[in-house]
């Protein structure tokens, strides 16, 4: 919602809901929960995540995009983990907040399902 007050051209949203995770800390095959409702054909797109990890989730979304024949289609995160296990070593086009390889929470983000609503970004401390 935040990131939406600073594109100032005209745009359509549209939502997909594509997740590894399921309210785990680690992730599992992909399940598509919404496809887009809009053709993407010819157009320009801009998919707009949580946080880049892996890699995998993102990959499928693209790839999908792509079968779909979109004209051009870019990726946007909010966090992006730095770590080596990326898939193909994808990385996003835009980043806001590169971190370490931790599971994060907050502002958006969710900790099994919960504490989306905290209104900063934080890490799950790991047990030692």
């Amino acid at each position: 919602g935040h990131l939406l007050t600073r594109l100032n051209f005209p745009l359509q949203v549209d939502y997909l809901h594509a997740t590894r995770y399921r309210e785990t800390l680690t992730g599992a095959g992909l399940d598509w929960i919404v496809y887009p409702q809009n053709s993407l054909k010819g157009r320009t797109v801009l998919i707009v995540d949580d946080k880049l990890d892996e890699g995998e989730t993102l990959r499928s979304i693209l790839d999908y995009c792509i079968e779909q024949q979109v004209d051009k289609v870019y990726s946007c995160v909010l966090v992006e983990k730095e770590h080596d296990s990326k898939s193909g070593g994808k990385h996003a086009d835009f980043v806001g907040l590169t971190v370490e390889d931790a599971y994060v929470f907050g502002f958006g983000m969710d900790y099994k399902g919960y504490l989306r609503n905290v209104p900063g970004i934080y890490a799950v401390q790991e047990d030692k």
